[in-house]
C-alpha cells in the first residue's frame, strides 16, 4: 500500500466505526450533553461531518476559507440518518479529492492557515482530518459509558 492508500483505508475505517458507533445510540438520548458547555449527541455528529466539509475546502483553497458558507447552515437537528444521507456526497468528494493526489502532492502541497499558525504538509493535514473524527470518537464513547449504555462493538 502507498501514502495515499493508507490515507484512505484510515478515513473509511474510521468512518465505519463512527457510525457504527452512532447507529448505536438510542434516539432518546440524542439531545443529551454532559454539561451546559458541550455538543449534544447529534450536534457532535453533525460536527464531524461538517467539518471534513470545512476542512475539505481548506485544502482546495490551500488553507484560505474565505468566505465559506456550510451546506449544514440553518438546517435544524433531526436525526442520524439524516446527517449521514446529507454527508454523503460531500464525504464522496472529500475521497475523490485524496484520491486525485499523487504522492508528491502529501509532502510539497502546503495547507497555510495564517489565522490559526499553521503550516502543515498536505500528507499531515489530512491525517490530522481523520484524528479528528477519532476523537470525537473518543469523546461519543464517553458519553455512552456516563450513560451507562452499552456500547457498540467497534473494535472487529
Amino acid at each position: 500500500m502507498n501514502s495515499i492508500e493508507i490515507i484512505l483505508l484510515n478515513a473509511e475505517e474510521t468512518r465505519r466505526r463512527s457510525i457504527k458507533l452512532w447507529k448505536g445510540i438510542p434516539e432518546e438520548f440524542w439531545n443529551w450533553k454532559p454539561d451546559k458547555d458541550a455538543f449534544t449527541v447529534i450536534e457532535m455528529i453533525r460536527h464531524v461531518l461538517e467539518s471534513e466539509h470545512l476542512f475539505h475546502k481548506i485544502i482546495d483553497n490551500r488553507g484560505n476559507l474565505g468566505n465559506y458558507q456550510s451546506p449544514w447552515q440553518g438546517i435544524v437537528y433531526s436525526n442520524i440518518k439524516f446527517e449521514l444521507e446529507k454527508a454523503i456526497p460531500y464525504r464522496q468528494a472529500f475521497l475523490d479529492m485524496i484520491k486525485d493526489h499523487t504522492l508528491p502532492d502529501l509532502e510539497y502541497i502546503r495547507i497555510e492557515r495564517t489565522e490559526v499558525g499553521q503550516s502543515k504538509k498536505l500528507g499531515d493535514y489530512l491525517n490530522r482530518i481523520i484524528f479528528h473524527e477519532t476523537v470525537h470518537m473518543g469523546q461519543m464513547l464517553s458519553y455512552l459509558r456516563t450513560l451507562r449504555i452499552e456500547c457498540p462493538k467497534i473494535w472487529d
